[in-house]
């Protein structure tokens, strides 16, 4: 029976998946050279453009960096926690929307995870940490403030309390629960909800985490789940009745 040959696009697929597995396993290091395209190409029983196809796709990956001169190739790139939130976020994003997640979901997974930071940030909290903290709280009392830029400065709190825990992990893990969970929560509640309502619980928030109280800090937050979550039922089962 004759093989049909796959079409040069699943080649260069099959190779950047290839190179990105060895990545990801550690068999192939930071800073570590890649084959030269021409050794590719042998390597893989495959035309160079179609190597250069497969390069193209793991540089858009932010898993490659490339260098010209004597001593230029590709290179294994170190890839940093701050350029992988967006990628974070634009998943969550994706995933919410398409597979439409409902915003009780969404608020008990962002809750959640939000909750793990709330003692390390009272624990670890730097004053910069807590100066963006005030200043968005400051921000969000502003008369003629527009629901757009309050949505955006009660995304920066929540993204603050979560920096001050100080774990880079949880700051990418949770890039896309505030980045993306965030934004639509506040794209259902920003009609009911009242603004002194939330500047007062982010008060509390950033005095307890100010005062190294993590059990304060994580009433505060867990009351201010509860308000938003309460808050949706009522926009959802208005939106019901009409």
């Amino acid at each position: 029976m004759e093989t049909v040959p796959a079409p040069k696009a699943d080649l260069s697929a099959q190779i950047a998946k290839a190179i990105r597995d060895a990545i990801v396993e550690g068999r192939m290091i930071v800073d570590e050279r890649l084959p030269s395209e021409a050794e590719l190409a042998e390597q893989f029983n495959v035309s160079r453009p179609t190597v250069r196809e497969a390069l193209k796709r793991l540089a858009a990956q932010s898993l490659i960096r490339t260098q010209r001169g004597a001593f230029g190739g590709a290179f294994v790139r170190r890839l940093s926690y701050e350029e992988a939130y967006g990628q974070q976020i634009t998943t969550s994003t994706l995933l919410l929307s398409m597979n439409a997640v409902s915003f009780e979901i969404a608020c008990e997974a962002r809750y959640a995870m939000e909750r793990a930071c709330t003692a390390l940030a009272a624990r670890r909290r730097s004053a910069d940490h807590l100066a963006t903290m005030r200043a968005e709280i400051h921000r969000q009392g502003q008369p003629g403030l527009s629901d757009e830029s309050f949505c955006a400065s009660d995304v920066a709190f929540h993204r603050a309390m979560v920096d001050a825990a100080g774990n880079p992990v949880l700051s990418y893990q949770l890039a896309g629960a505030v980045e993306a969970m965030q934004p639509l929560m506040n794209m259902i509640t920003f009609t009911a909800r009242s603004r002194e309502a939330i500047v007062a619980f982010h008060t509390r928030i950033a005095d307890a985490i100010e005062a190294r109280d993590a059990a304060a800090a994580e009433t505060a937050l867990e009351e201010l789940a509860a308000y938003t979550l309460e808050l949706g039922r009522g926009v959802m089962a208005a939106r019901a009745k009409r």
